[in-house]
């Protein structure tokens, strides 16, 4: 599955400059960092993550640019909430690393929208209560993740931004699943 997974993201990156304007062409580099979520009711919810990634975008129309971006996000550790007294269970954690696919259309020449979307390579710990029994798991896995924004480009080059991100990850019954609430800074290497 990771086989045919980076074989499209290879034929997108050489299909698109095809289509592009070769001086809209970009280098971009990001970084996140906010309150992140962890879906089970039994962890503490809120903790600060972050993601960070690189990429490259081609501009498809005057204000519309698609690109491909690789990365790692980080969730944080989340302790448990005292569901289970007297019972040892892991803090809970999710962090990977991302491969997939961006949008952004510029609204005006300073306000845009975002998207982005594709694979999540994980690795986790979390415990699921099965049976009224708290059972440990640690592991890692495939998964996904999507996510969508706005923001405010300063110039050519500096953007700040508001992001939602979800991050899917779930393995033999355990999930692992996740969010990020984030503000966003991003600098481009060429002029967009």
């Amino acid at each position: 599955m990771n086989k045919i997974f980076a074989a499209l993201a290879l034929a997108g990156v050489l299909a698109l400059p095809m289509v592009s304007h070769a001086e809209d062409s970009g280098l971009y580099v990001n970084g996140s960092v906010g309150q992140a979520r962890f879906g089970q009711s039994y962890y503490g919810r809120h903790h600060m993550g972050y993601d960070a990634n690189l990429g490259y975008r081609w501009s498809v129309a005057p204000a519309f640019q698609v690109g491909v971006e690789a990365g790692y996000v980080n969730l944080g550790n989340y302790g448990v909430r005292s569901v289970y007294p007297g019972v040892a269970l892991p803090d809970a954690t999710l962090h990977g690393w991302t491969l997939g696919g961006t949008a952004k259309y510029d609204i005006t020449s300073n306000w845009y929208v975002s998207g982005r979307a594709g694979l999540l390579r994980w690795s986790g710990r979390t415990a699921e209560p099965i049976g009224g029994v708290p059972v440990a798991y640690s592991g890692n896995g495939t998964g996904w993740y999507t996510g969508a924004g706005f923001g405010y480009n300063f110039n050519s080059n500096w953007s700040l931004g508001w992001n939602y991100n979800y991050y899917h990850a779930s393995k033999s019954g355990f999930p692992l699943s996740g969010s990020l609430t984030s503000i966003s800074a991003e600098y481009r290497f060429g002029a967009m």
